[in-house]
């Protein structure tokens, strides 16, 4: 594959759509190349870390981790507990993601012209007839939510074409690509899904960007979520990806970090950390911690938390 080369000016392109290509672009010699060794390292590095946590799992089960698990079990234990037991409920906010990245799926792949309006009604059609959780979800709806999903739908994808360049074949661009890792003879799963892939890994050397499209604010979150994905990738095929980035669509801004083994490891700890955690309070009776905090206004035990109503109400309190 040729790389993305960030030293190409289109005259075509916006300056929001050249920034992003001055960010993913590098050439040959701007890509590092890594031990072939180095997943054989992590695995046993990981391993090792967490096979005394795994001790404590219940005789013929395992621990399912994705990013959203492990953010969770790193702050508000409380909160994470609470939402294991909640059943999902598909609202206008959580659907809205998986409708706009289906649009940018649909326009990496489209062959006529891409208008933001006709890819959204093809995502919800999409949507609508399969079977899933949210198929059901749409077709019970209201007719005020399907709106409001759409016209905030719209808005996030018609950001996103505005401001990131067409996207060729020859960086092959991949959507919704999952990601999975085994470990511990299968006691240990590891699980992602990439909003957007673009380039591959050469021999060695790295060439894969792995991006997360945002709406709202930075959050340091954010970061490892990626840092997460990008040890799942070396686990998988043994090259780290190049560069992670977050993208914010409100603000047309990348927040990029480019990955070493130093940041791998720091996932390593992280996971490890995190999943001792899980197994304490899922099967160990671990005492949850309580840390108030934004998420605080959406906690299913929000009414019963003494610390979060005390953050809110000195948050909510200009004095």
């Amino acid at each position: 594959m040729d790389p993305i080369d960030g030293t190409t000016t289109a005259p075509d392109l916006n300056p929001a759509q050249q920034a992003v290509l001055d960010q993913l672009g590098a050439t040959a010699d701007e890509r590092p190349e890594f031990a072939d060794d180095l997943r054989h390292h992590l695995r046993a590095a990981l391993e090792t870390a967490v096979e005394p946590h795994l001790d404590g799992l219940p005789a013929g089960e395992d621990l399912f981790v994705h990013k959203h698990r492990l953010a969770q079990v790193h702050g508000c234990e409380a909160k994470f507990l609470a939402d294991e037991v909640e059943e999902f409920e598909w609202r206008v906010p959580t659907a809205r993601g998986s409708i706009v990245h289906k649009a940018v799926e649909l326009a990496v792949n489209w062959r006529l012209e891409v208008e933001p309006p006709v890819l959204v009604d093809e995502a919800l059609a999409r949507y609508e007839s399969d079977q899933g959780g949210l198929g059901h979800w749409l077709r019970g709806c209201s007719e005020v939510e399907r709106a409001e999903l759409r016209s905030e739908s719209l808005d996030a994808f018609t950001k996103y074409m505005e401001c990131w360049p067409p996207l060729k074949p020859a960086w092959r661009p991949v959507t919704e690509s999952r990601l999975r890792a085994e470990l511990c003879g299968g006691r240990l799963i590891l699980a992602g899904k990439v909003d957007l892939t673009l380039g591959r890994a050469t021999g060695q050397r790295a060439g894969k960007v792995i991006v997360d499209l945002k709406t709202g604010s930075s959050l340091p979150v954010h970061r490892e979520d990626l840092r997460f994905y990008a040890l799942i990738e070396t686990l998988r095929i043994g090259v780290p990806p190049r560069l992670l980035a977050s993208y914010y669509l409100d603000q047309a801004h990348f927040v990029p970090e480019e990955v070493t083994e130093e940041t791998l490891m720091a996932s390593v700890a992280r996971l490890s950390d995190g999943v001792g955690r899980l197994v304490e309070l899922l099967h160990g009776g671990g005492t949850p911690n309580r840390i108030p905090g934004p998420p605080c206004r959406w906690c299913p035990v929000y009414d019963t938390c003494d610390e979060g109503q005390a953050h809110r109400s000195a948050f909510d309190d200009p004095a």
